[in-house]
């Protein structure tokens, strides 16, 4: 269905992509799997028709000649792309930005149809598993309801002209209910015939939809095999290039709460979030787990000042008012929240300024500001955290996603806070990427901070966190510490399930 030959992009100097051969079979799951800034976001992009390729680059879509790097070709041959930053327009409504795909339904007087709108953007929605009013402005929407409205965009307009369907990081936000569904409408794509290329940093959930599997490291393809013929173990080891052993996994220590509680809230309430008490010690890391409108995606920004909220809220005994981030910020909070482009990031300027912004004063010297301390202390953190390509004076955007996050992530630990608070902190981020950035939270609480993080991964909270607060209905139902259950069964219970109960025991 699709040959891509020779396939080189180069950055300014820096080769992302060298020499890449990809086949893509009709009615397969092909996932494409790599560190941050292997070159899959660039490959994909090229194949849109984002980036021009390098000379020597040819490709086949189903036999015939396509132009790479042209978008209105892209799209003739029946390429569909939900792309990793999703392209939604964030003012629009979920409707209109159903509507950039296909065009507006009309009436016979040709003026647009809203009640035809409305009924064809909630059945195309439900299909994913979701059920929100699609009126609804992009901007006032969830991660994952996005995503959604993103996925459900690339599939609106399904012809027989349709051929490939290219999911970049498609469930970095979703929870395992939603990928579920989600699992079940690429399923429903493939037996039709159409090809799917599959981007993910969830090995586990590559294994269970992929039938082959391409790694790519240092922008240069290493492998190409059936997925039935890799384990987690070895698809990791070809994703980083060395033994697993490195990537031991961090076990949380003992919280130090001797030390006195930190942060607390007492009656939190937003739109769904109905009431949570909390706690949280020196030392200590406290996950908050659950669904889609659970909840859990409300938490994180009520805390810090980006919701209207009711209750109360204190650092180290302070009172911290509703609906003011500065406050926050000057209190001793760093907030890195899970849209990273809209909500944290600078895009367009340089990857420096989008680290240090919050903070300038390390950067001064006897003579006022230093760009070379600037740069100095940037590239320390780059090194620490493995940003690709190192280059403190490029723009954000010439990050892939993963590395954006770790510029975020960089940003907000060098401000030493007395409360993190993480809003899906390692969402598509590659594996050894994860590990750096848990042990370095680890490292943070370790230095007398308290965190909070709020995930969609089971795997990652009960990696990194001392309890675990579960919301279900908008209500604490539980409160686990670590050892106490598996990621599976942490998943039932964010489901709701009541199986549980005889065979894990909540610590409060």
């Amino acid at each position: 269905m699709l040959a891509i030959r020779g396939l080189s992009k180069t950055f300014t100097g820096q080769m992302a992509l060298d020499h890449v051969d990809f086949d893509l079979r009709p009615g397969e799951v092909h996932a494409l799997v790599g560190q941050n800034g292997s070159g899959k976001s660039t490959l994909i992009k090229v194949l849109a028709g984002y980036h021009q390729p390098d000379r020597g680059a040819s490709a086949l879509v189903a036999g015939a000649p396509l132009d790479l790097g042209n978008s209105t070709a892209a799209a003739d041959a029946g390429l569909r792309f939900v792309h990793q930053d999703l392209g939604l327009a964030p003012t629009l409504s979920a409707l209109d930005n159903l509507a950039l795909g296909r065009g507006y339904h009309r009436g016979k007087l040709g003026t647009i149809s809203w009640r035809r709108e409305a009924r064809a953007g909630r059945q195309t929605l439900a299909e994913l598993g979701f059920d929100f009013n699609p009126k609804t402005p992009i901007y006032r929407l969830t991660a994952s309801q996005r995503t959604g409205v993103a996925i459900a965009r690339a599939l609106e307009d399904w012809s027989d002209k349709v051929r490939v369907l290219v999911l970049d990081e498609p469930t970095a936000s979703l929870p395992a209910a939603e990928v579920r569904r989600l699992f079940e409408v690429i399923r429903r794509v493939r037996d039709r015939g159409v090809a799917i290329v599959y981007v993910s940093h969830r090995f586990a959930e590559v294994f269970e939809i992929a039938d082959r599997i391409t790694v790519l490291r240092d922008g240069e393809r290493v492998a190409t095999m059936a997925a039935a013929e890799l384990t987690e173990r070895s698809l990791t080891e070809l994703t980083i290039g060395r033994e697993l052993d490195a990537l031991a996994p961090v076990h949380p220590h003992e919280p130090q709460t001797d030390e006195g509680t930190v942060f607390s809230v007492r009656g939190l309430r937003g739109e769904v979030l109905e009431s949570l008490d909390l706690d949280i010690g020196a030392g200590e890391i406290v996950g908050i787990a659950g669904v889609t409108g659970s909840g859990r995606e409300e938490v994180t920004e009520l805390v810090c000042g980006g919701r209207s909220r009711e209750g109360e809220v204190r650092l180290e005994g302070r009172v911290i008012p509703a609906e003011r981030p500065d406050v926050c910020f000057r209190s001793g909070m760093a907030f890195v929240p899970a849209d990273r482009l809209s909500k944290a990031a600078l895009p367009s300027m340089r990857i420096r300024e989008n680290l240090t912004i919050c903070n300038l004063d390390p950067a001064y010297g006897p003579l006022g500001l230093s760009k070379s301390r600037e740069r100095a202390e940037v590239r320390a953190w780059l090194d620490k955290l493995d940003v690709v390509p190192r280059r403190s004076e490029a723009q954000l955007l010439e990050l892939s996603g993963g590395n954006q996050q770790k510029v975020m992530m960089a940003r907000a630990m060098r401000l030493n806070p007395k409360l993190l608070v993480l809003d899906e902190p390692t969402q598509g981020v590659d594996v050894g990427a994860k590990a750096s950035i848990h042990r370095i939270v680890r490292d943070a609480v370790e230095a007398g901070a308290a965190a909070l993080v709020a995930s969609t991964e089971s795997e990652e909270l009960l990696a990194l966190c001392d309890r675990i607060v579960v919301l279900v209905d908008g209500k604490p139902c539980a409160t686990y510490r670590y050892g106490d259950l598996s990621a599976d069964e942490l998943t039932q219970v964010t489901m709701g399930s009541g199986d549980l109960e005889e065979r894990t025991k909540p610590s409060g």
